[in-house]
């Protein structure tokens, strides 16, 4: 018998490449010996296949590798090879640089809407626009078993995003303008967003929706501009019109069946961003403050708004004026660090108004403050297997000091209800379990270059809320057609439920007699929405996304059974 060290003398060498030589030749002489070879190594190693380097990862390309222990320390296995080839092999119309980091900003990329972004102000950080740990060691991931805890560089890869509208701009002509301007530290983009959807069976009255709107993001870099490290300043307005399907045609009215809805106010251009972020302590830790959604940065990603339903964050919480939904702005500020590699915590403060104050964005001494709303979130985001799967599994908690009247009294005459036990005003609170997970790559080395399955949970206080609970669980899928590896297909489905206290009021109010409101057409209890979409990257500039949607329960009573839409979206990057 040869022995392995004789097969590949170069094992006698301390490198990587001997090593895996040597254990190759080791694995050849155990498959001689049992007749089976291991799946996860059948295609042998030899001195003479390339093998892609240990800190081949979807991340940056300047990212440091982190120290690994030897192989002979560990099991030698697929981790060690880096990457399946045909995983992150990137296609030719992909909207991703080959480093994963867009350049900023860009309406083709949803994180534009949700988090702050802006290069570190660090030139020697692992990472262009991710945070660094502030510890060097991993979190929660260290528990898992080594072939599951994929191997990967110092921290965790450069943004979180899914490109929601086509590859580059159909303005190609003005592309050496805007190259001209972001390296002098102005960056902007200009799209257009339409929805058209169609009442098809069920609901109250059939017929055709639209809505549309203009959206302006610019970032100044204020490094570039004025040598201020770390500082810049976002900005975005946008101008929305048309008439959501859900109140007048479908019966609904909680559940906003189109992204596009109100909340923006009847005016050319909107404000909804305009906020400063300061990147410190060597690109440890971001501190945004200003006038900003706090669904922006709060119990939301970007997979949920590939929906059309809950963007930009889940329903329950939209519901709550502490949430100061998209496009709803308001004073606040956040602040976000990663204590190990695979953690983030964000802990915010965030003025209180009514969702309807201020709709123009403009008049910020219109606004009635109500008290503050306090956020904190924490995320595990661990990488598993060869292929560096992402999941993002996140829980949140916020506290929203406003004294809100109890839902009894909404129906139920104030005098009346105040005679009530337990019917006093009360603060909110809110808590929301999210979870995503990749379950396959295919297409390149960003994070959103693969399928992933998605769940969630989300509960606000009964006494204050009209749906306290929403669950979620749903899929969201790349390539499902050959030769199409950039289009995605996702379903989502959601369970809405009225809060017992909406619903007790109401069965007061019909036991006196008193009317429940023009749009409420019985005891509420809960609905149920499948949506799903198929988003196609058409043309440069272009994404052309058709869209289904059944609802059980619109109005969330039995007096409409249900209703059947479909329509289509349409995103340009102009």
């Amino acid at each position: 018998m040869i022995s392995p060290r004789q097969r590949c003398p170069a094992a006698r060498r301390a490198s990587l490449r001997a090593h895996l030589c040597f254990a190759s030749a080791l694995m050849g002489v155990l498959a001689l010996k049992t007749g089976v070879a291991s799946v996860a190594h059948a295609a042998p190693i030899t001195a003479q296949t390339p093998v892609a380097p240990v800190s081949d990862t979807i991340i940056s390309p300047n990212s440091k590798a982190r120290a690994n222990p030897p192989m002979s320390a560990r099991p030698v296995d697929a981790e060690a090879m880096g990457p399946e080839p045909s995983a992150i092999r990137r296609p030719p119309n992909t909207p991703i640089p080959p480093s994963g980091v867009p350049e900023l900003p860009s309406s083709g990329f949803a994180t534009m809407d949700f988090t702050p972004l802006m290069p570190s102000e660090d030139k020697k950080s692992p990472h262009q626009i991710e945070l660094d740990a502030l510890l060097p060691s991993e979190g929660p991931s260290g528990l898992l078993p080594p072939r599951l805890d994929a191997l990967r560089d110092t921290d965790l890869n450069d943004p979180y995003y899914v490109p929601t509208a086509g590859a580059g701009h159909l303005l190609r002509a003005i592309d050496p303008m805007r190259e001209w301007l972001r390296k002098r530290g102005f960056t902007f983009s200009f799209s257009y967003k339409g929805e058209a959807m169609g009442l098809m069976s069920g609901g109250l009255e059939k017929g055709m929706s639209y809505v549309h709107e203009l959206t302006l993001q610019a970032i100044f870099d204020l490094q570039k501009m004025a040598g201020l490290n770390g500082w810049s300043v976002h900005t975005l307005v946008m101008e929305r019109a048309g008439k959501a399907i859900q109140n007048g045609r479908v019966g609904e009215y909680y559940v906003a069946l189109q992204e596009v809805y109100s909340l923006s106010g009847n005016v050319a251009a909107h404000l909804v961003d305009f906020y400063a972020e300061k990147k410190m302590m060597q690109n440890r830790l971001d501190l945004i403050f200003g006038r900003m959604s706090l669904t922006h940065v709060f119990a939301t990603s970007p997979l949920l708004c590939s929906f059309m339903v809950t963007c930009s964050a889940p329903v329950g919480l939209k519901q709550n004026p502490a949430m100061s939904v998209y496009p709803k702005a308001t004073w606040g500020g956040r602040l976000r660090f990663r204590p190990t590699r695979d953690t983030a915590v964000q802990v915010g403060a965030y003025s209180v108004s009514a969702l309807t104050d201020n709709p123009s964005g403009w008049s910020w001494g219109a606004e009635n403050t109500t008290g503050l709303s306090l956020p904190i979130e924490f995320t595990w985001q661990p990488f598993l297997t060869r292929n560096r799967l992402p999941g993002h599994y996140v829980i949140g908690y916020a506290h929203d000091t406003t004294r809100y009247a109890d839902k009894i009294s909404s129906v139920y005459p104030k005098k009346l209800a105040d005679r009530l036990p337990g019917t006093r005003s009360a603060p909110a609170d809110m808590t929301w379990v999210e979870a995503d997970q990749m379950m396959y790559r295919l297409g390149g080395r960003n994070m959103m270059a693969g399928g992933y399955l998605m769940a969630g949970y989300v509960h606000t206080t009964p006494h204050v809320a009209n749906i306290s609970d929403q669950a979620y669980g749903g899929f969201s899928m790349v390539g499902m057609i050959p030769g199409r590896i950039t289009d995605r297909f996702g379903v989502l489905y959601s369970w809405y439920h009225v809060s017992q206290r909406r619903r007790l009021s109401q069965e007061l109010a019909q036991e006196a007699g008193l009317p429940l409101g023009s749009s409420i057409h019985g005891i509420q209890n809960n609905s149920h929405i499948i949506e799903a979409y198929y988003g196609i990257d058409a043309f440069p500039g272009i994404l052309i996304q058709p869209e289904f949607q059944y609802m059980i329960h619109p109005g969330e009573t039995h007096r409409i059974p249900n209703a059947v839409m479909a329509g289509l979206k349409l995103i340009a990057n102009l």
